[in-house]
């Protein structure tokens, strides 16, 4: 796999990232007013990890106090349809440009095997900590933001403090 630095070389074709801010509001919107709720998207991945498991565990899923509450079929919910749609549409998008690349993105000084373990470790870790407070980042910046959430709001602010404070320890691996 190759060192893939540059996100965006020259010439490449990309959406403007504020018209894309801007259909993404048009779509939260959209969601609003269609179905009275904004979008998320950890909660399509909770039901399809109910769906896996009721087809082993039948009875134990029915009665969890977590996964049962869903019913008999968990994938039948908008955010299930909006979660594909978003991996469908980003497929075709990408095929369509000729911007589909298989690189692992990574530093010259950190190992492949410690970029794959330490992504699924965020993964795992974010995954779990968006069942526990019972939504996901997107959900919470771009639907509780939009109903001025002072909760949402807050989380803004600290989602980019943390960032920003953080990649200053971790910058060295992406800049060698």
């Amino acid at each position: 796999m190759e060192n893939k630095i540059n996100l965006n070389p020259p010439g490449e074709k990309i959406m403007n990232p504020y018209l894309a801010g801007f259909l993404l509001g048009l779509t939260l919107l959209a969601s609003f007013v269609i179905l009275g709720v904004g979008l998320g998207a950890s909660n399509a991945v909770a039901r399809a990890a109910a769906c896996a498991q009721s087809c082993i565990f039948t009875a134990h899923v029915a009665s969890s106090e977590y996964f049962g509450k869903w019913g008999s079929n968990p994938l039948y919910y908008y955010l299930v349809f909006m979660f594909v749609g978003t991996l469908t549409g980003g497929a075709i998008s990408a095929i369509v440009s000729g911007r589909v690349n298989f690189t692992l993105e990574k530093g010259r000084s950190f190992s492949s095997g410690g970029r794959i373990a330490a992504s699924l470790a965020g993964g795992v870790v974010a995954g779990f900590a968006s069942r526990l407070a019972s939504g996901c980042t997107s959900g919470q910046a771009l639907t509780g933001s939009a109903m001025l959430l002072s909760g949402s709001l807050a989380f803004l602010v600290a989602v980019f403090v943390g960032g920003y404070s953080f990649a200053y320890f971790v910058r060295r691996q992406w800049n060698d």
